[in-house]
């Protein structure tokens, strides 16, 4: 069992990957994604500054006045897993009814799945640039004239952040320039897009940067002590894996499992469920290939569920490796060579703080499995995806009326 809270030298496999000059990392197809990585904590702190000025507090508040009947996340791909993040900590921080919906069912079927009344729309993206983005945004500014707008983006050049200037029922929150990642997948701008959404939940700006500044710390270390332990992990002989999270980090699971999808080429067969949800069918693809990728609970109560099911897959002998990431992980969920990313302090954190942990362990997992597999992780996919999805027709409701779908 590797207890991996215990202090080590820094990660041998992340210096060698870092000690090759710029050009020569780049050539090996892993410099931009690596470098996206490492740089989340720094860009934690910044994002967590932005979120405290008094300028910015004044448009979030301005965006949640007067107090919308529901609040709608969306986004494309990774940008609508961080809505499945986000949903359950502004719910409960808001007392706003909240939900997560695909930008592309926005697109074919806004009628249908769209709630009533005056509500938020939260759009999420990194480069805003998307045909889903702005498509969106057009579509409910037209027909859903009830809805006000908050745009969270990276890229203050996008779509997204500049078609809008003038309307003022869009506000629009660019972060950093550093967080537009370069690489093809979302590692940095996902963390910190989730990041900023959380700080609609008004908090006092020296608590939450204190808070933000310590689970910046805890995932340095996993970075500094732990990334060998992960990178050995990533080079086991699995076929597929298996990503468990509860509330919230179903969204983190999600989002793991497409990092490991993308990043592989499809290689990995990758599925994401809720601990209690993986009895009702998804148990019976566990075999001996199958890597388990769970993230625990900091809710005392929820986490007795996620252990239950854990000494249910061991008793029955399910799976191979385990990844838990969490605090206080006890052992007897732990196999002989298993691995518990202890993150101390995580319990005291506000509901979605942790999930960028969570995220990050799922990062360098993808990450590292990539270099084994021979692949690129700045382009994994060797052109099927692009950066940006490339641009296709927005369909008008006249030619969805003639068949061409519901609300197009």
């Amino acid at each position: 069992m590797s207890k991996l809270n215990k202090q080590t030298k820094d990660s041998v496999e992340l210096g060698e990957l870092l000690s090759p000059p710029l050009a020569e990392q780049q050539e090996r197809g892993y410099a931009d994604t690596l470098r996206e990585i490492l740089q989340q904590p720094a860009t934690w702190a910044a994002t967590a500054d932005l979120l405290c000025s008094p300028q910015l507090r004044e448009q979030l508040q301005a965006a949640l006045t007067p107090p919308p009947s529901h609040i709608v996340l969306t986004g494309s791909g990774s940008s609508m897993y961080i809505g499945e993040c986000l949903a359950p900590t502004l719910q409960l921080g808001l007392g706003i009814t909240t939900q997560a919906i695909a930008a592309g069912s926005l697109l074919t079927h806004w009628r249908s799945v769209l709630p009533p009344g005056t509500g938020l729309l939260i759009s999420l993206a990194r480069s805003g640039d998307s045909p889903e983005s702005c498509g969106v945004v057009n579509r409910l500014l037209a027909d859903a004239p009830d809805y006000r707008h908050l745009v969270i983006t990276c890229n203050a050049h996008g779509k997204l952040a500049t078609s809008y200037r003038d309307d003022p029922r869009v506000t629009v929150l660019v972060l950093d320039e550093r967080t537009n990642d370069r690489s093809l997948v979302m590692t940095s701008s996902f963390t910190n897009l989730l990041l900023a959404g959380a700080g609609l939940v008004r908090h006092e700006g020296r608590d939450a940067i204190a808070a933000v500044n310590q689970l910046a710390r805890s995932v340095q270390r996993v970075f500094d002590e732990q990334a060998d332990a992960l990178a050995a992990v990533a080079r086991g002989e699995f076929s597929n894996v298996v990503y468990l999270g509860s509330g919230g980090a179903l969204g983190a699971a999600h989002e793991s499992a497409l990092k490991m999808l993308e990043m592989s080429g499809g290689a990995v067969v990758t599925m994401a469920e809720t601990y209690l949800g993986l009895r009702h069918g998804p148990m019976s693809s566990l075999d001996e290939q199958t890597l388990v990728v769970g993230f625990l609970s900091p809710d005392p109560a929820v986490r007795a569920y996620e252990l239950d099911l854990l000494r249910e897959l061991s008793r029955k002998q399910l799976g191979m490796t385990r990844v838990l990431v969490g605090e206080h992980i006890p052992d007897d969920v732990l196999g002989l060579h298993d691995v518990a990313v202890e993150l101390a302090g995580l319990g005291a954190m506000d509901d979605a703080l942790p999930l960028l942990a969570d995220v990050a362990v799922g990062q360098l997992l993808a990450f590292f499995r990539c270099l084994e597999l021979g692949g690129k992780p700045d382009t994994p996919s060797q052109g099927v995806l692009t950066r940006v999805v490339e641009h296709f027709p927005m369909h008008s409701e006249r030619s969805s009326k003639n068949g061409h779908g519901e609300g197009a």
